[in-house]
């Protein structure tokens, strides 16, 4: 696939999961977001939110864990999420970030931050905008719904990750972390990602534990370091590390871990499993 550095995104990109991955009426995915929310004990903290780590898989499954990391923005306004994650459909170099327009739900459109998506796109040769990342890609979207619900007026950047090698993250983490930097706008981080995935929870428990350890050290290079020995440990490793990295660029100094969990939690399958953590990083 040829990225385009003059290509230009989709006025509108619509959802092509809303239904199935989550509710498709916009009366009962409101209620269920709310219930996931609600249902994560309320958390008092002081310091200054910067980033989340957040799961993607159906609502029904990630929902809960997902949640206990959103629930942080209860009372607290952002201009702009930007959001990263990994290409699970389409294979390319760099990063592809959608540039302008917006994404459709079921709750309506939310705005792509289209300065803050070129300021990125500026600062690297391997970011641009590749139509197919985005098209049919389910991670970044499945943190939409509970933005559009704790901060109806939020815009976002979606960036879709193709290349999780080293150098393309650290890249990719400094172009975002400058481009935030200068800006006035508040701007949240989020690093889409689910854990191992079809092990034993047994297997599935010690895996996750490595990331997480890693996660609540806010280790982001020893964290890399356990991808390129197997990137099994996270589908969107890469993102989880590079949202890390500019995190910490930005001034971010502790993380925490805010709920861990797998598939089998819902389905009751605890031979293979797909695990999922939430955490927070904060200044």
């Amino acid at each position: 696939m040829s990225p385009d550095k003059n290509a230009v995104g989709s006025q509108v990109r619509r959802s092509p999961i809303a239904g199935t991955w989550y509710p498709g009426q916009p009366n009962i995915l409101t209620q269920t977001i709310r219930e996931l929310i609600d249902g994560n004990e309320s958390i008092e903290e002081s310091r200054e939110l910067v980033g989340l780590i957040c799961p993607h898989a159906g609502l029904r499954y990630s929902g809960p864990i997902a949640a206990a990391g959103y629930r942080l923005l209860e009372g607290s306004r952002f201009d702009t999420a930007v959001l990263v994650g990994p290409s699970h459909y389409e294979h390319f170099t760099g990063a592809s970030v959608f540039l302008r327009g917006a994404f459709e739900t079921p709750l309506g459109r939310i705005g792509v931050d289209e300065s803050l998506a070129t300021a990125i796109e500026a600062r690297d040769s391997e970011i641009c905008f590749i139509a197919e990342a985005h098209d049919r890609e389910h991670c970044l979207e499945m943190q939409v719904p509970f933005l559009q619900v704790l901060n109806p007026e939020i815009s976002i950047v979606p960036i879709v990750i193709g290349d999780q090698r080293r150098e393309n993250v650290e890249s990719i983490a400094q172009a975002i972390a400058d481009a935030v930097s200068e800006t006035s706008k508040r701007v949240l981080l989020v690093a889409s990602s689910d854990l191992s995935h079809y092990k034993s929870a047994e297997l599935a428990a010690r895996m996750d534990g490595k990331v997480s350890r890693f996660v609540e050290g806010f280790d982001e290079r020893g964290l890399m370091d356990l991808l390129e020995k197997n990137h099994e440990h996270a589908c969107g490793g890469g993102p989880i590390v590079a949202v890390m990295m500019a995190a910490k660029i930005l001034g971010a100094t502790t993380t925490r871990l805010m709920r861990y969990g797998d598939s089998g939690d819902v389905t009751g399958d605890k031979l293979q499993v797909v695990g999922y953590l939430s955490a927070a990083m904060f200044r």
